[in-house]
């Protein structure tokens, strides 16, 4: 039996997905879809809006920056067929959020269990940078998704513009804080009132990971202090 979590989800992920506010956006992850990258030849590119993931009943819910263009664009899952998302489902896993530490494609098993993940963009743009006009037009999504899964105690937030644009989503929607783009810092720790909490870690991808400014452990640290302060609230 699907409850009003899950229905509010699936119907907003429908919305998601028919989106088209953005033109540069759709003419670009429909072209990726046509072209393709040699290695996914074989694939049928999932090319729309990717929706949200995860248990609508969670209290955590993880922000990332947009899907990848030969990742989410592809495998219609968020974080799902890239290197990002290889070290957040390992992440989720090691904190007991994911019942496996990997997510390939969109019929693989996965399951996140008090985890919910959402991004602040919800096409793949080019280069990975979304204007900031884009991002506004995205921030509906955004507000809809923190008033849908509306159990959520502590937010993950992955990048500072992710952390730049929650914010702004939480003044939205009448969640009244006074922190500034400018406190965002990996590992940060910062109440929301009301028993609820904002993380902040770097973003998992490849110019983090590679270089050494996001290690394992240090991601690991995040969620495992997420589901402790999401626990304290039992």
């Amino acid at each position: 039996m699907v409850g009003d979590g899950g229905r509010c989800a699936r119907k907003l992920n429908v919305a998601i997905t028919a989106c088209e506010k953005c033109p540069r956006l759709v003419e670009y992850i429909r072209q990726v879809a046509q072209t393709k990258r040699r290695a996914y030849r074989g694939w049928e590119y999932w090319g729309k809006p990717v929706p949200n993931f995860g248990d609508p009943d969670a209290r955590i819910l993880v922000v990332g920056l947009a899907p990848a263009a030969h990742g989410g664009n592809r495998t219609g899952r968020i974080f799902t067929g890239d290197e990002s998302g290889n070290w957040l489902f390992r992440a989720l896993y090691e904190a007991g959020l994911a019942n496996q530490p990997t997510s390939t494609h969109r019929d693989d098993g996965l399951e996140l269990r008090d985890a919910f993940i959402t991004a602040v963009a919800h096409c793949a743009p080019p280069a990975n940078k979304p204007t900031r006009e884009e991002l506004q037009n995205c921030q509906h999504w955004m507000k809809a998704t923190l008033r849908c899964v509306h159990g959520w105690r502590v937010i993950v937030v992955l990048g500072r513009v992710a952390f730049e644009w929650t914010l702004r989503a939480l003044t939205d929607i009448g969640l009244d804080h006074s922190w500034k783009p400018s406190a965002f810092a990996h590992g940060a720790e910062l109440p929301l009132g009301d028993g609820r909490w904002l993380l902040c870690s770097y973003h998992p991808s490849q110019q983090n990971t590679f270089t050494g400014k996001l290690t394992r452990e240090m991601l690991n640290s995040v969620f495992v202090r997420a589901v402790q302060l999401a626990q304290m609230q039992e």
